[in-house]
């Protein structure tokens, strides 16, 4: 029952940006998470996964119009922009570094069907980071999102490294704890 509730209200939004795009906001909302995911998880360098992600909401919002809803969840569509993104970025690099073996091999065979169950883990975690304490979430983001060394977090934050290193234990400690409420 909740499934076609969530089923209905998303496409009572689908068709409410489809008539005023102001609408997308609340789409976008909603999917931010879990397009932003499925990009880093592929990309692995977070200002071109924000960039990617950017072009994605674009990408949906200038063609939302021709949408058409058949019981697939919208995300599914974003997952194919997000797709043909990271493609079409890995050619146009491959293009610009003609020759260079290395890219193309490090280039991801990406053309399989997103995991949803993993990105749908991978946008919890973001979710549940938001909710830390401000001084956790601060060293978390810090540490992992633009891997600083524990020795730059304290000389930013003006405290000591073992306060640092105190900090990240209790904010994993609380993750995991989040993570596991959830599993239940």
């Amino acid at each position: 029952m909740k499934a076609a509730e969530n089923q209905h209200e998303e496409r009572a939004l689908i068709e409410a940006a489809q008539k005023d795009p102001s609408r997308f906001a609340e789409l976008y909302e909603l999917h931010f998470e879990r397009v932003y995911a499925y990009i880093v998880r592929r990309v692995r360098e977070r200002s071109a996964a924000e960039e990617l992600t950017s072009h994605v909401f674009h990408q949906a919002l200038a063609n939302l119009g021709k949408f058409k809803w058949r019981g697939a969840p919208f995300a599914a569509w974003l997952f194919r922009i997000a797709a043909n993104s990271i493609a079409d970025r890995w050619q146009r690099m491959a293009r610009e570094s003609a020759g260079n073996a290395a890219l193309t091999h490090d280039m991801p065979g990406d053309s399989s069907e997103p995991n949803l169950e993993q990105i749908e883990t991978v946008a919890r975690v973001y979710r549940l980071v938001d909710q830390l304490p401000w001084d956790q979430r601060y060293v978390i983001r810090l540490r992992f999102a633009e891997e600083k060394s524990i020795r730059e977090i304290a000389q930013q934050l003006s405290r000591s490294e073992g306060s640092i290193k105190q900090l990240q234990f209790r904010a994993l400690q609380n993750l995991r704890a989040r993570l596991s409420e959830k599993n239940v």
